[in-house]
């Protein structure tokens, strides 16, 4: 979840283009997989199954968004305060 935000192991590289963002400004792209990563845990771990593949946006979205955006972010989520809809 939120509080474990250490960067999986491995290589770090750079997400692939996304034809949904093609605007040199990621910032839409940077919102969306945070989204995209917390919702992919929250229905993984409704099922019960293994959050491994939510890795993917996790390491895209640490490789777009400033880090003193996610850390608001998921202070947002802590608190309950966060806009998005996860």
């Amino acid at each position: 979840g939120a509080e474990s935000q250490k960067p999986p192991p491995g290589k770090w590289w750079t997400p692939p283009f996304d034809p949904r963002f093609p605007n040199q400004n990621q910032t839409r792209n940077c919102y969306q997989n945070f989204l995209d990563y917390h919702r992919c845990q929250k229905t993984m771990k409704r099922r019960g199954k293994s959050a491994q593949p939510c890795e993917y946006y996790f390491r895209v979205y640490h490789s777009l968004c400033p880090i003193s955006w996610v850390q608001r972010w998921n202070d947002q989520i802590k608190e309950g305060t966060f806009a998005g809809k996860i």
